[in-house]
């Protein structure tokens, strides 16, 4: 069951609405309607403020945040989590190319009533935040930006393949792909993926739809287009930005959040974590959030 909420009456001043959840355990399941499709979302932590949106990775839906960076942003930010069209228990098709996942995040923001709102977006998510921030400056204030990489960026065109084989393996081993995929395969990675996958647990009422094969097809064709397009121009990108990712990036190459760094106009980079990879801001989540919370503050 989802909540709904119409959005042909958006609030005047969204940050006077209650409280919402202080907890990804107990926050309850939203839905807003948006030319005739509903999108899904989490809303928690404290009113007031901007509030923080968070875009996700490959094949995830809501209960594939950590709970640890949810619950730790929440605790002084409006934190909105959601599924993009066709992910998860949002409708609609899920589309090909992530500027037209872009211009649904848009719209949905937009749904809520927002009109300046802060942006996190992790691997895939870090892709449509680039061209959210790019192409509506009036909306985004901050980014900050995880996994992820720029348009064209060295070896993103290789997700696809990477990504099933570890789903293979998983199968076979009977093991999440995630672990292969976020975690390195070290004494250190192995213990960070085991407590990572347990934390991913702690959700037990009303739980979201896992992502459809036609979903995940539709998000891995976008993820090769972006990689295979000419480099970025980066300088279009004028928000504060942080930047974070582990030093062994199997999933979009760590040389990428370098990039990313060296390139945006204003961009923060946090030293790369050691001994992680794609999922390093779970791996060091209480560093993650004290860095990001402290950048949002700024």
């Amino acid at each position: 069951m989802t909540e709904s909420r119409t959005p042909t009456s958006p609030p005047k001043d969204p940050v006077m609405n209650a409280p919402a959840p202080s907890s990804h355990q107990n926050a309850p399941t939203r839905s807003v309607p948006l030319h005739g499709v509903d999108f899904v979302y989490r809303e928690l932590g404290p009113e007031g403020g901007v509030p923080l949106i968070l875009l996700n990775h490959l094949a995830a839906v809501l209960d594939n945040w950590d709970p640890r960076v949810i619950d730790g942003l929440a605790a002084r930010r409006r934190v909105i989590t959601f599924d993009n069209r066709g992910v998860g228990a949002s409708g609609g098709a899920t589309p090909d190319t992530v500027e037209a996942m872009a211009h649904d995040a848009v719209r949905f923001i937009r749904a809520l009533g927002f009109d300046r709102v802060d942006l996190l977006g992790l691997s895939m998510g870090g892709f449509i935040t680039q061209v959210i921030a790019a192409e509506e400056p009036d909306l985004v204030r901050r980014i900050i930006l995880a996994g992820t990489g720029p348009a064209g960026g060295p070896g993103i065109d290789k997700v696809t393949p990477l990504t099933i084989r570890a789903t293979l393996k998983g199968l076979v081993t009977r093991n999440d792909p995630k672990r292969f995929l976020f975690f390195t395969d070290t004494e250190n990675g192995r213990r960070a993926a085991d407590a990572f996958l347990e934390r991913l647990k702690e959700r037990t009422d009303r739980r979201d739809k896992a992502i459809t094969l036609s979903s995940f097809r539709a998000q891995l064709k976008a993820i090769h287009r972006w990689g295979g397009q000419m480099p970025a121009d980066l300088s279009r990108i004028r928000q504060p930005a942080l930047v974070a990712n582990g030093e062994s990036d199997r999933m979009v190459p760590s040389e990428n959040t370098l990039d990313l760094a060296d390139r945006l106009p204003h961009a923060e980079l946090i030293p790369l974590y050691p001994d992680a990879g794609h999922g390093g801001i779970f791996q060091y989540h209480d560093a993650f959030v004290a860095r990001a919370l402290e950048f949002l503050d700024a």
